[in-house]
């Protein structure tokens, strides 16, 4: 019924203006042809002449303006545009409002102001802010804490201790572009964590983010002996399995070391002599069945799928009963990849537990043969070139292609600032430089604030 009566009324509209239109026209095409007749009987005085060359001339422009009017009205009805105004509004993002505040908005448009501050507020809202984009800023409240005081940060990982002598590179705090990360809070995360269970599945990366876990955590604790390894483990680089139990809040953070996060397999028959063992492409890892009884479970890998760390020490792929000599590594990890889709699909239930995926972090090798470790004071001011990767870009393509639902930890980006975070030469093994791992505290603690956060109520 509204298109009908909108139809009409521009109909009706179109005829009033063609009316006065023709009007208009037909007295100006006369007014013309006689405004020298008239303004000569007005000056000779023929004054009744004059009043009804007034009265013409009346009618005349009177005719155009109602035209004018109508074909505006006309516009305005077929056009509005009030509401697209609002609408372009949504595309100013939440860096524009100390702009916004310099102009000044009329007291009546006061429900249009409303409007545009809840377009703002839904542009920093956690659905769409992507925290992984933004830069990072100094914050002399860091670190969160000493890892000298902390008995399950590996004595590698702690550079002031080793002798570091710059603290610079603690003091640097993440900020998103559209949002904020909210302030880390132990003893809040630790009643939300309660009776939960969180593992942490990879390489030597992610058992540096386990204990950055666990040293965070460790400061909403009053008595430390709460905390303790449930087997009585010490932390070191080749064991498989590590379990840290905060009793006062029956919270558990486990690791598991499994780099490939596939199988491996026996030699088969005949194979070349090169071939010391296989992996085993298409089947997760024999402790896999381990990490299912879990509330949050967050992987990572990479590092390890290097020529260096498989063909040069005799690892080849293998899938199903073929052996692969020539599949390339990339192509490997992708295959590798959705075998571990598939079985969080098929055996975790996401309706308990969160699943995540932390993307590659970025090195800062220099040198043609990528073996020379330059640690900076301060973080890079741009990531030359380090902010991607083709491990990232595969992990990020396979997770948005799964049914089901699992985070991404996209720190790629983020990391590839920090050339001052690095262990380099402040290991326990000074003489080996190291541009891969991270101090702590340091970068790693930032992915944990990161990940806690998703973990908190909206």
């Amino acid at each position: 019924m509204d298109i009908w009566n909108s139809w009409w009324v521009l109909q009706i509209m179109q005829l009033l203006g063609l009316f006065s239109f023709w009007i208009s026209f037909a007295k100006f095409r006369t007014l013309f042809s006689r405004a020298f007749g008239y303004g000569h009987k007005v000056v000779k005085g023929d004054y009744s002449t004059w009043i009804f060359g007034s009265f013409n001339g009346l009618v005349t422009v009177g005719s155009f303006i109602f035209f004018l009017l109508v074909l505006s009205w006309a516009y305005l009805y077929a056009f509005p545009s009030s509401p697209s105004v609002v609408q372009s509004y949504s595309e100013i993002p939440n860096s524009s409002h100390s702009l916004a505040q310099s102009y000044e908005i009329p007291n009546s448009s006061q429900s249009f102001v409303q409007s545009y501050d809840e377009i703002l507020k839904s542009n920093v809202s956690k659905n769409t802010c992507n925290v992984f984009e933004g830069s990072w800023i100094r914050d002399d409240i860091y670190p969160l804490y000493d890892a000298s005081h902390c008995p399950f940060a590996e004595r590698g990982f702690n550079c002031l201790a080793n002798g570091r002598k710059d603290r610079g590179y603690t003091k640097w705090r993440w900020k998103p572009k559209n949002c904020d990360i909210p302030r880390f809070d132990a003893r809040r995360i630790l009643e939300q964590l309660r009776g939960k269970r969180v593992v942490f599945v990879g390489d030597s990366l992610s058992r540096t983010q386990w204990e950055s876990m666990i040293c965070l955590l460790m400061t909403g604790v009053e008595n430390k002996k709460s905390v303790y390894e449930i087997k009585g483990n010490k932390i070191t680089k080749q064991i498989r399995f590590l379990g840290v139990r905060f009793s006062s809040f029956d919270v558990r953070i486990d690791f598991y070391r499994s780099v490939f996060l596939m199988r491996p397999g026996s030699v088969p028959k005949h194979a070349s002599q090169r071939v010391k063992t296989t992996l085993r492409l298409d089947k997760m890892d024999d402790i896999s069945h381990e990490w299912i009884d879990s509330d949050i479970l967050i992987f990572n890998s990479g590092h390890w799928w290097t020529r260096t760390k498989l063909f040069d020490m005799g690892w080849y792929f293998q899938v199903g009963n073929s052996l692969k000599l020539g599949m390339p590594i990339n192509s490997a990890f992708n295959t590798a990849l959705h075998t571990w889709a598939s079985w969080v699909e098929n055996t975790i239930n996401t309706n308990r537990t969160r699943v995540f995926f932390r993307t590659f972090e970025s090195s800062h090798w220099s040198g043609q043969n990528h073996n020379s470790c330059k640690v900076s004071q301060r973080p890079w001011k741009r990531t030359n070139g380090k902010d991607r990767s083709p491990i990232s870009d595969m992990i990020n393509k396979v997770v948005k292609n799964m049914s089901a639902p699992v985070t991404v930890l996209h720190v790629t980006p983020m990391t590839a600032y920090r050339s001052d975070g690095h262990v380099g030469t402040w290991s326990d093994k000074p003489s080996v430089p190291d541009c891969s791992h991270w101090c702590l505290p340091g970068v790693p603690d930032m992915w944990n604030e990161i990940l806690l956060s998703y973990l908190l109520p909206n």
